[in-house]
């Protein structure tokens, strides 16, 4: 939160532009409200540190206070010191109606500030007692000062960089580079001729060779100007501290400066980082490990990661085991694909991930149960829920516990869940395990957010259920004509889901080049679902139409939008909600406990139990009871949040997303 704006903003440091509402400048790295719109630059937030201002001289005795939503309507939106249109930010006195914009209220506290520092190298006092995002290191932590006229901010500890205003750099011999305090001169390109950062008020500079350095590549952690020992070249490469266009021989992709270059290779041309790059390393895409290639060779072959064409010419990963495999440089090191770990020299260990040992035909010894289970027939069991995914056996083929007293019952292809796999839900391999017991609060899948009671899930740090867990990318969805891939969001990004309109802000499987998105819970939607009691034909999953006039639910019995998705019944001509089909809560058992004091029951009863929230007659196949109450039901989990999370006060950080957009049987 912002102390001022009465709405919770997120960072954004991507590679899409804003404008800031105090500055009105351009910038990447900010802060943004998704309410109203509002956009600020880190650098101008320093303005929320004074949200009332008492002693302004043009209007003493009165609190000034800080606004971020405008002037109210009634008022004059113009400063009325200046003249100056505040569109969004301004101090305002709601007893006079006064308005004062940024510009005349920042110049006040920089004339009237006691507590400050005066230095040489800059042209403004410094606040002391800050704590933020440093201007020289770009650090968060520590004692730092601020300038109330610019918004330069600069930790205590980085201030002895003004102690060297010229240096000597080893990628820039030929001349001095001097400290700049005031930004890079127009006539440069203003980002670090090294590595592209943004070098904002302070760098290092050469007027003759115009040249600059930001304070990383200056003094805190210069790059080296050769490199040797590389895991992907054999010889030494030099930099080359220039502004130059290159395609980099290791990942195929363009750079605009200082490459690293091998001479005894005919000049061959990396990247900074590919320079670098690991030579064996083990993907989330793929189960063996990949090794990097230069040139992969003549072949043609889609990356394992993206499904974009790989140029043979550069370099790549490739799997010495499956000839068709490969994957681009960058993709293949990629946070979210690759765990970090580089395994050249490492020994592979080929590790146990059987589920089962088999005794003999018919019998198996399962790792999750303690007794055998034997391999039956198609008949008998066909109601009985499976103990790994929680549905009906039907007419599958299924193992079941050989004790007469025990219920347990797998289906076949369940019982083949490896007890390790890869998947590019984690970067690290998922254990399989079984949901036991219930705790305080839920559990759900870190993908699709659905809750989860019994049955078997992944786990890594997240938990995935077997659905979710089970998906192969590019993933092929009858709702679109493309493939669809996964895709991790980063801090401030969004994606709406074509099928329920969710923001999501996490992870989502879509098609970028048509901008369709669709989020785990709508992507593994099942395609036919049959629901005996409300309709006797199985029910198909419609995409969406074009129609005229009202459609209704004929579970809940309210309105539905025809333009998004349902179940609709081709005999009938039925329509019904997603949720009042599928309901909210995946792996759903009579009996289970989706936390400790709630507990879920069939709804197969003549009367229908009346939602405590909603005040409906829960629709679904089970209805949630809390524990120890005659009265209190709930037809859905989104229904039983407000009871589960009401009093805690992390809400949103332990609540599923969806629950916080999505209403009851809509």
């Amino acid at each position: 939160m912002l102390r001022g704006h009465p709405h919770a903003v997120s960072f954004m440091n991507d590679d899409y532009s804003f404008i800031c509402h105090v500055c009105e400048r351009s910038s990447r790295v900010g802060f943004s409200c998704g309410e109203c719109r509002f956009s600020i630059h880190d650098r101008c937030a320093f303005l929320f540190i004074i949200p009332e201002i008492f002693d302004h001289p043009s209007h003493d005795g009165h609190c000034l206070k800080l606004l971020t939503t405008g002037a109210p309507d009634h008022t004059d939106p113009k400063c009325h010191l200046c003249g100056k249109t505040s569109n969004h930010i301004l101090y305002h006195c709601c007893d006079c109606k006064l308005n004062v914009d940024i510009g005349c209220i920042s110049h006040h506290i920089f004339k009237t500030s006691q507590d400050h520092l005066r230095v040489s190298w800059h042209h403004h006092p410094l606040q002391i007692c800050y704590k933020g995002i440093c201007d020289v290191c770009n650090g968060s932590s520590g004692l730092g000062c601020m300038c109330l006229g610019c918004g330069f901010k600069v930790h205590m500890s980085c201030v002895s960089v003004f102690d060297l205003p010229e240096i000597t750099h080893p990628s820039h011999i030929r001349h001095p580079l001097k400290l700049l305090t005031n930004g890079a001169p127009a006539y440069t390109d203003p980002r670090c001729h090294i590595c592209g950062g943004d070098t904002r008020h302070l760098l290092y500079h050469c007027d003759i060779c115009k040249f600059n350095l930001d304070l990383r590549c200056a003094i805190k952690s210069p790059p080296p100007v050769a490199l040797s020992n590389l895991k992907v070249h054999e010889h030494t490469l030099t930099l080359m501290p220039r502004l130059v266009s290159f395609v980099c021989d290791a990942c195929g992709t363009e750079g605009d400066r200082s490459p690293y270059i091998c001479v005894q290779c005919d000049f061959m041309i990396f990247h900074q980082k590919c320079a670098q790059l690991p030579r064996v390393i083990h993907v989330n895409h793929h189960d063996h490990r990949v090794s990097f290639k230069y040139p992969l060779g003549l072949r043609e072959v889609k990356c394992g990661v993206c499904w974009e064409e790989i140029d043979w010419s550069y370099g790549a990963y490739s799997c010495s085991l499956c000839p068709n495999y490969a994957i681009h440089s960058l993709c293949a090191t990629r946070k979210d694909v690759w765990d970090g770990q580089e395994l050249d020299g490492v020994p592979e260990y080929v590790e146990d991930i059987e589920p089962f040992k088999r005794n003999d035909d018919n019998t198996i010894t399962h790792f999750t149960h303690e007794h055998n289970l034997m391999s039956l027939n198609k008949d008998g069991e066909e109601s009985s829920l499976c103990g790994a995914c929680v549905r009906p056996i039907s007419s599958y083929t299924f193992y079941k516990c050989s004790e007469s007293d025990c219920s347990f019952i797998l289906h076949e292809t369940c019982a083949n869940l490896r007890k390790k796999k890869r998947h590019f839900l984690n970067p690290r391999p998922l254990d399989l395990f079984e949901l036991g017991g219930y705790n305080r609060l839920p559990s759900w899948c870190d993908a699709c957010f659905l809750v989860c009671c019994k049955g078997f899930v992944h786990m890594h740090n997240e938990m995935f259920d077997i659905v979710c867990s089970s998906i192969d990318v590019p993933l092929i969805h009858e709702s679109h004509p493309h493939h669809l891939l996964y895709l991790k969001l980063e801090d401030g990004q969004f994606k709406t889901c074509q099928s329920c309109g969710i923001d999501q802000t996490k992870v989502v499987l879509g098609c970028v080049k048509c901008n369709y998105f669709l989020d785990f819970r709508c992507a593994t939607l099942p395609y036919i679902v049959t629901l005996p009691r409300y309709d006797d034909h199985p029910l198909t999953l419609c995409y969406g139409e074009k129609a005229s006039g009202k459609y209704w639910c004929d579970i809940c019995e309210r309105e539905t939008n025809p333009k998004t998705w349902f179940y609709t019944c081709s005999d009938c001509g039925v329509t019904l909600h997603i949720l009042c089909v599928v309901g909210d809560i995946r792996y759903a058992k009579p009996g289970g406990k989706i936390c400790e004091n709630m507990q879920l029951l069939s709804n197969n009863s003549s009367t229908r139990p009346i939602c405590y929230k909603c005040d409906c007659r829960c629709p679904g196949t089970f209805y949630i009871k809390v524990c120890g109450s005659k009265y209190l039901f709930f037809c859905s989990f989104y229904c039983s949040s407000s009871r589960i999370f009401s009093r805690r006060k992390k809400y949103h950080t332990i609540c599923p997303p969806w629950l916080k957009k999505l209403e009851p049987n809509t």
